[in-house]
Order: C-alpha cells, then structure tokens, then sequence
C-alpha cells in the first residue's frame, strides 16, 4: 500500500484498465453483505465470473441465475413492455451452456423469461441476493487456485477459499482428494518455494508442497490468513461497529420495504381506479347504445300508430258512406213500394226492381258490416300502437335517468395522485493458528451446513425440473470435462459441503 500504482507490476501502456474485484468471499452472502453497494459490486463481480466460466455453472442454475438478473436489471415482468426479443442483446448464460444444447436464443429466452415472470415483486437487491445465495453454493465459488507440486513431484492443485485448503487433481476442480478445514489446521509456514500445512491433530502426517515462484508462496499465506481470520471472525459476536453497520443496514431495507409497500398499494388503488373508470365507460356506453335503440324503437312505433289513425279514419269515412248509401236505398225501396204499378208488367218490373234493390241494400248492410268491425279493429290496434308508444317513452325515460347517475358517479372517481500472528524473516515466514475453541467451532460448522443443506432442497427441485426439461436437446458430444465431472457428483448425491465434509474425514488416511 506503500508504492505508487504504477510502481506496481503494472501494463505500461496507456490507458491502463484496472479491476477492483473482492479478495476474499463471503461463506454467507446474506449475512456478511452488509451495504448495498458492497452487494451490488460483489454481484457484478461473481456474475462476469460465472459468464467467463471462471466459476463451473450447471445449464440449470445458469438459467435460473440468468432470470434472477433480468429480475434485477429490469424489475418485474411486463408482457406488454417485455415482449418477445427483450433479451436479445443481454449476455446471461456462459457459451458452454449456448453450445451444449440444440436450442436457439428464442428458446433460452422463453425458459429465463418463465422464471423471470416468478420473481415478480423483488427489488434489485433482492434479486442480486438470490442470484448469489444460489452461486455460493458452486463448487469453484470463492476458490482460488494455484499450481502446486507434491514431494513426489505429482503435479496438484491447492485451492483457497473461505472454507479451508483443498488439494485437486489439474482435471477435476469440482471435486477436492483432500480438504483442511480452517478449524483443524494448526499451522501454515513456507521456506524459499516449499509450503507446509499442520494439521490440529497432531497423529497427522504435516502436509508439504512445492510451488513454481516464492512470490506465489507469500500470496498463499496471504490468502490464507485472510480467510482463516474471517473464519474465526464469522464464529464470534461481531464487533460494535459491525453491530453498528448491521442496524443501519436493517432500518434502511425496513425504509425502503416500507416504501415498496407503499409504492405497491398506490399503484394497486390506481389499478383499482382504472379498472373502474373504464368499468363506467363500458357501461355508460353500454347505456348509450340501448338508449339509441330504444329512441329508434319509439320514432319507429310512432310512425306506426300515425299510419294506423290515418287508416282508421280512413275506414271509418268509408263505413260513413256505405251506411249512407245504404240509406238511401232503404227510401227508394219503400217508395217504388208506395208506387202503384198499373199494368202487370209494370208489376213485374216493380218486384224485379224490388228485388234487386232488396238485394243491393243486403249488399250495402253486409259491406256496412263490414267496413263497421274493421273501423273497430283498427281503433283497437290504434289503441295498442298509443300503448307500446307509451311503453317506449317510460323506458327512455329509465335508460336516461340511468346514464345521468352513471355520469355523475364517473365524475366523482378520482385517481390517486401520488400514489488472525505471523512473522517474516529472510525468506520463510509462519503462521500459527490458536487451538482455542476448535472443537466447539467444527460442532457450529457441522450445525449450519445441515441447515443450510434443508434450505436448498425446493431450490434443487426446480432445477430438475429444467434439466429434465433440456436433457433431450443436449449434444453430449459438446460436454467438457467439467460437465461430465458435475453430472458425476450429481448422480452420487455430492454437494460442494459433504463432499469437503467426506475428504476431510479421509485427509489422515490418505496422508498416511
């Protein structure tokens, strides 16, 4: 900390690009991620590794990570906003994954969008916090490896990370052959290019390797006090400025869950409100409608009863003027009667006329009849045309009384408006670890892996679901050995805790 940046073994050239990454990672993300800014960087930072495949991701949890970091780019899910092809330009899933399978992007996307639309109501930091609950539990998460060689000159890996020191095979760095955990290492030296690991019992062999450049040595032993020191730190009561830390973090995520909360019902009032509001346009349309029908229905019926007045009266002229004629008729028959008639002929003329003025008057009675009943069925059907007319005015009536109220209520709706000690002489350098509460630390470690273990369980469940799902569309030509080994561990029931938990308990037998 004492040089000047670029006195550093540095690029020279200009400009010069610089990554500020976390050194040491966190066992538990929720709990030691105090500040939102620190879990945002620390996100970005595991994200880019998982896409860079630096951290092994299986296709499942790629697609469940890559859905829980749409969630935090984008918040929640809109078909209407969100349509097909949002995510075109979106790096979210590792190129091992793309060429593992069959499937075109429209596909990945459908299947990252189906869960992006689950994870509706999460905030950004909710969202990065899942997304690194899941990636914590990745056999190469937080794990930084070195080139090692053993005194038979075997070349190995040594990995470092929160948990302990393990030893890889160079083609397996799922799976470690031997685990340290931090409570049962007593202590770490090196000397010029060799390293040595003590393990708390002493019945076991001490553990030595080479590495390539002693600089690398001092890197180890960096690595390795650091998080041997956090180990110990995470297993006792934290600090008052960390309490400090911890309370101030709380009350902010209550502020702003207060304030989704808040957010949340104003925009489910507004919802309500425009819900409601075209609920009141539909029907007062709906009013409008029948209201335009019914004013048809009464021009149409009015229309109609004129036509049958003009018709009665009509067929009541007509009946006026039968029964007139007929009248007259009646006084011509009783004066040819009166007449006397002399001759016989003049008789026979007479009766003849007689009866054909007789029958002509039966004619103009029945035709008098006639034209009587069909003026009175026309009175009648005048009289039920005034009827209906009459109807049709009172439901005009009702439809427009009913729109009135309808408008005025529409009127009132109001939208909401705001809705660890070590010493470094020459060349060697040593690091003793305390023997102090080691025991009680590995019964707390055991207690919180079991825990952490019933946890996971649902989130397990839904990624096989998604393999299943994808198995039929892989090219297994295309798996890398890395995905071969993970399939391995998988089929046995190995996860990143029991299989450290099972490699540490064999360490003494494969030491010996």
């Amino acid at each position: 900390m004492d040089k000047k940046v670029l006195d550093h073994d540095v690029p020279t050239e200009e400009p010069v690009t610089f990554h500020f990454l976390a050194k040491f990672y966190p066992e538990n993300a929720e709990e030691e991620l105090v500040q939102e800014i620190t879990q945002h960087l620390f996100f970005l930072q595991v994200k880019k590794q998982i896409l860079d495949e630096k951290i092994y991701c299986p296709p499942e949890a790629s697609v469940l990570l890559a859905s829980y970091a749409v969630q935090a780019k984008y918040g929640d899910y809109d078909p209407n906003v969100h349509k097909r092809g949002f995510l075109a330009q979106e790096e979210l899933l590792p190129k091992r994954v793309i060429n593992l399978y069959q499937m075109t992007p429209e596909m990945w996307e459908e299947r990252i969008t189906a869960w992006y639309a689950e994870h509706r109501g999460r905030a950004r930091d909710e969202a990065e916090m899942e997304y690194l609950k899941i990636a914590q539990d990745l056999e190469m998460y937080g794990v930084n490896y070195f080139a090692i060689r053993n005194k038979k000159g075997t070349e190995l890996l040594l990995g470092v990370d929160a948990l302990g020191l393990h030893i890889y095979d160079p083609d397996n760095r799922l799976t470690p052959k031997i685990s340290f955990p931090w409570n049962e290492i007593r202590n770490i030296s090196y000397s010029d290019k060799e390293f040595t690991i003590k393990p708390l019992d002493k019945k076991i062999d001490v553990f030595k390797f080479n590495s390539s450049k002693l600089r690398v040595n001092k890197l180890i032993l960096q690595l390795c006090i650091g998080n041997h020191d956090l180990f110990m730190r995470r297993r006792k009561a934290d600090s008052l400025e960390v309490q400090q830390m911890k309370a101030q973090a709380r009350e902010e995520k209550a502020r702003k869950q207060m304030e989704r909360q808040r957010l949340a019902r104003e925009k489910q009032m507004r919802e309500e409100a425009e819900r409601t509001r075209d609920e009141l346009e539909r029907r007062l349309l709906q009013l409008k409608e029948e209201a335009t029908m019914a004013n048809e229905a009464l021009m149409r019926s009015e229309e109609t009863a004129d036509l049958l007045a003009e018709k009665a009266q009509i067929t009541e002229e007509e009946a006026k003027l039968l029964a007139q004629k007929a009248a007259e008729a009646e006084q011509e028959m009783q004066r040819i009667k009166a007449t006397a008639i002399r001759t016989e002929e003049e008789k026979r003329l007479m009766e003849q006329k007689v009866l054909e003025a007789e029958m002509l008057a039966l004619k103009m009675a029945e035709e008098s009849e006639r034209r009587a009943k069909e003026a009175d069925q026309l009175k009648q059907d005048l009289q039920e045309a005034r009827e209906s007319e009459r109807r049709a005015k009172q439901k005009l009536l009702e439809i427009t009384s009913k729109s009135s109220y309808t408008s005025m209520n529409s009127n009132t709706t109001a939208l909401p408006t705001d809705l660890p000690s070590f010493n470094l002489i020459s060349e060697s350098l040593s690091f003793d670890f305390k023997d102090t509460d080691m025991k009680r630390l590995s019964m707390e470690i055991e207690k919180e892996k079991v825990e952490y273990m019933e946890k996971s369980k649902h989130l397990q469940e839904q990624l096989n679901e998604l393999k299943t799902e994808i198995e039929a569309l892989k090219l297994k030509e295309r798996e890398t050995a890395l995905d071969i080994l993970h399939n391995e561990n998988a089929s046995r029931g190995n996860s990143k805790h029991n299989t450290i938990k099972k490699v540490s308990e064999g360490s003494s037998l494969y030491l010996a």
